[in-house]
């Protein structure tokens, strides 16, 4: 810097105002720029990256809640097989020979006859010894309150 610049001090009193103001705009908010030398640094924002990341955070959100939704469907699949599942097996037993009533929670006993026609027994089958009369033991079954069976089948079936 030169000695004139130095020696030279900025008279405050002397700063015309109306001029200054006529370097900025009338509503600075509006323009892309700072409007004065101190003004926060505006930088103008990527449209293109800002979609992007706003695109992929709701196809990601998106995603995740159809994979819940999908899964729901699956549990609700399951049941509703699992219902039809005691429903056939329920009236497979109604239509097995039987000469009692099934009490409510009392457990029974499905075989299967050289006939191939079914009948419910109060009898396990560890207890027939040699006078098995059956061609095969089928399940081990359960009289529920809403009238279907819980049945445990015969592993060595499957």
């Amino acid at each position: 810097m030169s000695q004139d610049t130095q020696k030279q001090k900025i008279d405050i009193d002397r700063i015309d105002l109306e001029k200054e103001r006529e370097k900025t705009t009338e509503q600075p908010g509006l323009i892309a720029f700072p409007h004065t030398v101190g003004g926060a640094v505006i930088k103008p924002e990527d449209q293109g990256k800002m979609k992007g990341r706003a695109v992929s955070a709701m196809r990601q959100q998106t995603d995740r809640q159809m994979r819940q939704l999908y899964e729901q469907a699956q549990t609700l699949a399951r049941q509703a097989q699992a219902i039809k599942d005691r429903v056939d097996i329920s009236e497979r037993i109604y239509e097995a020979e039987m000469n009692f009533e099934p009490i409510i929670a009392h457990t029974y006993f499905l075989y299967q006859k050289k006939d191939e026609t079914d009948v419910l027994s109060l009898v396990a089958p560890e207890e027939w010894g040699r006078s098995y009369p059956f061609k095969a033991y089928v399940a081990k079954v359960t009289l529920l309150s809403d009238h279907t069976w819980e049945v445990e089948p015969n592993s060595e079936n499957q």
